[in-house]
């Protein structure tokens, strides 16, 4: 242990007193206030900082809006302040503050000078903690919901597939057999009509399904989901996209190969809708201990100062919001008349993040 002599000692908690950013209140045997230190005053209004200078030992009850117990989570019930043979090393209290309104803060009120009777109590301010609580348990919440949701996309994928697909198949199958029947032309046209119709409707659900969670997804990875959404693209609306990739069929995380999908789907779709293309650019790869991807247009682009661009402005966000739930960092560039880069980077763990 470090010995130093009592002045020094003396000298340096008088500076911890003075320069320390928690508020520090010393009281007397009968509850007075007998000194406090800056960081106290500048969180007391006037009226409580008047009242403790004329030793009212009522005074801290003005701005006190009650502790933390086992029982209530602001209560005055057995006040730490009414128990002079209590010492509490750590609780959480309630203060209207001067300008800042109600703020938590984490205290301790104990005895130093048993002789004397003096007690300190000190108090360290957790708005800072509790917005890093609340973000983090945005977070949690915000992935456990897409979860959640991408868990239902998948199993009702696998429905539309399995079950409604099949089915209708077979019925499909069923109705083709009538056509080799002894029936009379008129009906025989209506059977072909509604054989067309039910292969429309098939090729709907397959899609719709494929839309909702592909199973190449989670059965081949990210290069067979996006070769086959690419096909889709290309026939159903005509844009091409040229799509490279350096990963050599590697699998990663599912929560990873899920935002890097939606992501990249989310952004074909924005430029489908507003960038009048015909042509883009889609790589994967990995760089740098991070899975990259780059999506890149030669079409109208806009101006990133402008809050809501076309459309909601919805799409940006929540690729963002993806992009944050798996510690990614999502990069957008665009001008008008330039086109629109985006670039997507996900930190792997050790191991790549592999599966």
């Amino acid at each position: 242990m470090i010995r130093i002599s009592d002045t020094q000692l003396a000298d340096l908690l008088l500076k911890l007193f003075e320069n320390s950013a928690e508020a520090i209140f010393f009281f007397d045997r009968h509850g007075k206030v007998i000194a406090l230190n800056h960081a106290a005053e500048l969180i007391l209004g006037a009226e409580v900082l008047d009242r403790m200078a004329a030793g009212d030992k009522e005074a801290i009850c003005l701005t006190c809006k009650g502790y933390t117990s086992e029982q209530e989570m602001q209560t005055c019930m057995s006040c730490y302040m009414k128990n002079p043979q209590q010492d509490i090393s750590s609780f959480q209290v309630y203060l209207d503050t001067k300008g800042k309104g109600v703020i938590p803060y984490t205290a301790s009120y104990q005895t130093i000078d048993v002789e004397n009777g003096i007690r300190v109590f000190m108090l360290r301010d957790l708005t800072k903690q509790y917005k890093t609580q609340e973000m983090l348990n945005q977070k949690m919440m915000m992935k456990n919901i897409i979860k959640a949701q991408e868990d239902e996309r998948k199993r009702i994928s696998r429905e539309l597939h399995d079950g409604v697909a099949q089915e209708m198949l077979s019925s499909l199958v069923e109705l083709r057999v009538l056509k080799y029947m002894n029936v009379d032309q008129e009906v025989l046209q209506k059977v072909q009509q509604t054989e067309g119709t039910l292969m429309r409707l098939l090729d709907d659900i397959r899609h719709l399904s494929v839309e909702l969670r592909p199973a190449a997804l989670d059965d081949l990875g990210l290069e067979a989901a996006f070769r086959t959404h690419f096909k889709w693209i290309e026939k159903n609306y005509g844009l091409v996209v040229h799509f490279t990739s350096e990963l050599e069929s590697k699998r990663y995380e599912g929560e990873i190969e899920t935002v890097v999908y939606r992501i990249c789907q989310e952004a074909i779709f924005n430029a489908l809708k507003y960038a009048n293309v015909d042509e883009m650019d889609v790589r994967l790869l990995e760089d740098n201990e991070a899975l990259q991807l780059h999506v890149s247009d030669r079409g109208d682009g806009f101006d990133l100062n402008i809050v809501h661009p076309k459309g909601t402005g919805l799409g940006l966000y929540g690729m963002r919001e993806r992009a944050e739930l798996a510690e990614g960092r999502l990069t957008i560039a665009s001008e008008p008349g330039k086109g629109t880069r985006i670039q997507l980077e996900i930190p792997l763990r050790k191991g790549g993040g592999t599966r």
